[in-house]
């Protein structure tokens, strides 16, 4: 394993396909990001590097690598990181488009493409970690799900980026930014047979999510979770049973239907980032927000969802 992650050789001849691709995404979201604040004690001043730390045997040195570009796994916070304090001193949101990255300066911004989908978003890096080696980048729930991740871990390339100021503004308020444009299938072949030579994470070796702390170097105070292998569990989200279609007072309603997760957990967490509830739906877990009076009433919800990171969330009808 690497001491440090350095992209410039990554497929550097391939890099140029996308070399467009981010102004044209700049440009439209710009208008868009225009009126975004950033929320209190988040900026990108000032910029901190960190200094070198382990995980289990491998020496990690944060560095300022303006060209970096790499390809490995993606992973997720755990749910009960919510509201503890991040490498760089901020608090974490899960609903927030964030990640934790070994060698970046904190905060750094990154593309993050799906291998599978060829996706990609832009993502703020605000904490150190992942703490496994067999780990890239570990992203919030809320960046996970705009990426279209809901498994415990996938192939991603993750490449350093300066985006427009208005798209920062976008990151630091708490609001997604639109996605890239999708990568061409012939670079996303080159980087699916880069991926193919890394080592298959083990998800019993997952340890638990990364402890944050703006008071120790980077790393320092989270590799003792390199021994502690049980799995956190989070505290579910209120529960509600789906509305009973002879109930006269039901029929009609409105609801916003945020998503469906292969885990209860995973449910909850989104639950809890946009004011839902979860119900079991088959073998999966189903978040919805309302109910809701009439359609107009649920759009406000559905823009909040949105905004989020869940965009595929719709407004549905219990009849």
């Amino acid at each position: 394993m690497r001491s440090i992650v350095r992209g410039g050789g990554l497929i550097a001849g391939a890099a140029l396909m996308l070399s467009g691709c981010g102004g044209a995404e700049g440009a439209r979201s710009a208008g868009q990001a225009s009126n975004a604040a950033a929320l209190p004690g988040v900026a990108d001043v000032p910029v901190v590097v960190g200094e070198p730390f382990k995980v289990g045997d491998v020496t990690y040195t944060p560095a300022d690598v303006m060209d970096y570009d790499d390809v490995g796994y993606a992973s997720r916070y755990g749910d009960a990181e919510a509201g503890k304090t991040t490498t760089n001193g901020e608090i974490f949101d899960p609903a927030r488009i964030s990640a934790a990255h070994k060698t970046l300066p904190l905060p750094s911004y990154v593309e993050v493409t799906a291998l599978d989908t060829g996706r990609t978003i832009l993502v703020r890096v605000n904490d150190r970690g992942p703490m496994a080696n067999d780990r890239l980048i570990t992203l919030s729930p809320a960046a996970a799900s705009q990426l279209g991740l809901d498994q415990g871990f996938a192939a991603v390339r993750v490449r350093r980026t300066n985006p427009p100021a208005a798209e920062r503004a976008q990151l630091r308020a708490g609001r997604a930014v639109p996605e890239r444009l999708a990568t061409p299938s012939s670079l996303l072949a080159i980087l699916r047979a880069k991926a193919k030579g890394l080592p298959t994470p083990k998800i019993a070796s997952e340890p638990a999510a990364p402890l944050a702390s703006a008071k120790a170097k980077p790393g320092d105070d989270r590799i003792a979770i390199e021994g502690n292998m049980a799995p956190t569990t989070a505290k579910p989200a209120p529960t509600k049973p789906a509305p009973d279609p002879n109930r006269a007072d039901v029929k009609g309603e409105y609801v916003v239907q945020v998503g469906s997760f292969s885990t209860e957990a995973r449910a909850a967490a989104a639950a809890r980032s946009v004011g839902g509830y979860v119900s079991k739906a088959g073998n999966y877990w189903r978040v919805r927000i309302g109910p809701f009076a009439s359609d107009a009433a649920a759009q406000g919800a559905l823009a909040t969802a949105r905004s989020k990171g869940f965009r595929d969330a719709v407004v549905r009808r219990d009849r």
